[in-house]
């Protein structure tokens, strides 16, 4: 934005007076000796939205020009903003202004993330359910009205955060925001995703995530931390289990041999897709004895010798 300034000195023009530093969108005004910071700040917003300055910041970059594309990790809509956003939101604005200031054309849509479970726990919420069964059950809510309770509640607080993001003097574009539930903006997703893939720059693997047994859901860092008690430190005892083989290792046996492991994460073996064995470890087949009190008496096990 740039402001004509008054003239810098007097009318006799012997000594400055400072008004070069003064803009000119508040005339015949004096300088207060104890201003009011947060009534200046909202002086400056409402000269900024009456004379369309973030606009302008956009058009007068003629086309062809170089564009840099900002979309910042949206927030939910269905809470409302904190210290965490005001933060991060002065970083982001810094980096829309600096590129603005060298030549670029950036516009900087506001988005919505409506996806996820932050969203689907708010509507279970308001729907008063407590288990996901209730949803998808015969007699359950179904998934059409719960879908239609998420689209509902994620938006919310939209006028709070344009309000608390406008205040805080970030230049964003909400007029022309997006959601991530819009077909179209899913859709530019999977095509940016084919992209990758196209390019080999996509593979598939394997990663050990939370996992959350009352939702039904692996959790994210961000999904652990949104309430203190949903992830707590505890004391668990150690496990040893015996896995069964899909085929014996020992011909004319006349079932599969189980193989024991122990691990100090129990939480962890609903998801075990497959067993670690070392290159440099012997191994054998013991038979438990059947007069054994023992879980696995009778059976034949495969340990470490």
């Amino acid at each position: 934005m740039a402001e004509k300034m008054a003239d810098s000195t007097t009318a006799g023009g012997s000594e400055p007076t400072g008004a070069a530093f003064y803009p000119l969108h508040r005339p015949g005004e004096q300088i207060d000796p104890s201003p009011s910071f947060p009534a200046i700040e909202e002086d400056v917003l409402a000269y900024w939205k009456a004379d369309g300055t973030f606009q302008a910041s956009i058009d007068n970059r003629g086309e062809p020009c170089d564009e840099f594309v900002f979309y910042d990790g949206p927030p939910f809509a269905n809470g409302l903003p904190h210290y965490g956003h005001l933060l991060t939101g002065y970083v982001k604005d810094a980096v829309g202004r600096y590129q603005t200031q060298r030549g670029k054309r950036v516009e900087r849509r506001f988005g919505w993330d409506t996806h996820g479970l932050p969203a689907e726990l708010e509507a279970q919420r308001l729907l008063g359910i407590d288990d996901v069964t209730e949803i998808t059950r015969p007699g359950g809510i179904g998934i059409e009205k719960f879908n239609e309770e998420c689209r509902t509640s994620v938006l919310r607080y939209t006028k709070e955060w344009e309000d608390y993001v406008t205040r805080q003097a970030r230049w964003v574009d909400f007029d022309n925001d997006y959601k991530t539930l819009d077909p179209d903006y899913m859709e530019s997703v999977l095509w940016a995703f084919k992209q990758l893939w196209d390019k080999g720059l996509a593979y598939q693997g394997y990663r050990v995530l939370p996992y959350c047994w009352h939702d039904r859901t692996p959790l994210s860092n961000h999904e652990l931390k949104m309430d203190d008690d949903v992830y707590q430190d505890r004391q668990d005892n150690t496990v040893t289990v015996g896995l069964r083989l899909e085929e014996p290792l020992r011909q004319g046996a006349e079932r599969p041999e189980l193989v024991l492991i122990w691990t100090t994460t129990p939480w962890t073996l609903p998801s075990n897709l497959a067993i670690a064995v070392g290159p440099d470890v012997e191994y054998v087949t013991v038979h438990v004895d059947e007069d054994l009190d023992s879980p696995v008496a009778g059976q034949d096990v495969v340990m470490a010798q």
